[in-house]
């Protein structure tokens, strides 16, 4: 898609300065989103099948988390939901850092429930009354008469801040949410509750929980390519400074079509590249 071609440009820019034989450093760490976190963990295996000689250590501690680690000069790496925030720029610029971003995929953020409960599409609007605290029981969007229980991320994640921006608009989800760490324990806690709604990276949603549509639209490679999903957003991984050595052939990895790529999907996120890794995910299914 032409909307995409610079990424493809910096693939090609990305080898032109990768040598086969360049390696300034053995270890490479990796840290930050927990969305980012089952993409960066697939390609990071299958990188140091091909590349051995490489150690790559990966944790999940949040965006802002990853984000102050790369600026700190504590990760090589630093995968978030969500780009840079001003402050953060104006951060690394005052310590002499310059992250570079690179998109490796794309997602949705997709609001879930209960498999029990038989509400299938909310607008914007309304998961904002809900998640505001003004809409509190499921019979006011079309569900039984039950308590709505708000479950949210924390405000360390680039996922939460992605849904504040929007659905929320950037008002505050009230008090009364239960915050939760990761989009795991979102999961586990939707998939336990008959009242609950949350929200995840489309990554996480299996058949413990109900995922919703959005103003008619589902959630899917489709609709994030394109930005017709209401709550569709890029992932990325910030490097300091332009990557060189183990950690530019890393990246070049993550974003090379048939390599890194190709586990985006396996990851159960949207690839860059339209029709990459399909192939691949729907013959390895069981």
């Amino acid at each position: 898609m032409k909307k995409h071609a610079w990424l493809v440009v910096t693939v090609f820019v990305l080898c032109a300065f990768t040598g086969s034989g360049w390696a300034f450093a053995d270890t490479i760490k990796v840290d930050g989103s927990t969305t980012v976190l089952p993409i960066a963990q697939k390609v990071t295996e299958a990188y140091m099948k091909e590349s051995p000689s490489v150690n790559i250590t990966v944790s999940g501690g949040g965006s802002g988390n990853g984000i102050k680690a790369l600026i700190d000069g504590t990760t090589d790496v630093a995968t978030s939901s969500r780009f840079l925030k001003p402050e953060e720029i104006k951060l690394a610029m005052e310590k002499g850092v310059y992250p570079v971003p690179f998109a490796v995929a794309y997602d949705c953020i997709v609001p879930v429930v209960h498999p029990g409960n038989p509400v299938s599409d909310l607008s914007i609007s309304q998961l904002k009354a809900i998640y505001m605290g003004e809409i509190k029981n499921w019979k006011d969007v079309g569900g039984p008469n039950l308590q709505i229980v708000v479950i949210s991320r924390d405000t360390s994640s680039g996922t939460y801040e992605v849904w504040e921006e929007k659905v929320m608009k950037m008002d505050r989800v009230y008090a009364g949410a239960l915050l939760q760490a990761s989009n795991g324990a979102v999961l586990q806690a939707v998939s336990k509750n008959k009242f609950a709604i949350g929200y995840l990276g489309i990554g996480y949603v299996d058949k413990s929980v109900k995922p919703l549509t959005v103003n008619g639209i589902q959630g899917n490679a489709e609709t994030a390519l394109s930005g017709s999903y209401p709550v569709s957003r890029a992932l990325f991984m910030f490097t300091r400074g332009w990557p060189e050595g183990n950690t530019l052939s890393f990246v070049n990895f993550m974003l090379n079509p048939g390599k890194g790529q190709k586990y985006v999907r396996e990851a159960g996120f949207v690839p860059l590249y339209s029709g990459y890794g399909e192939s691949e995910t729907k013959n390895s299914a069981p």
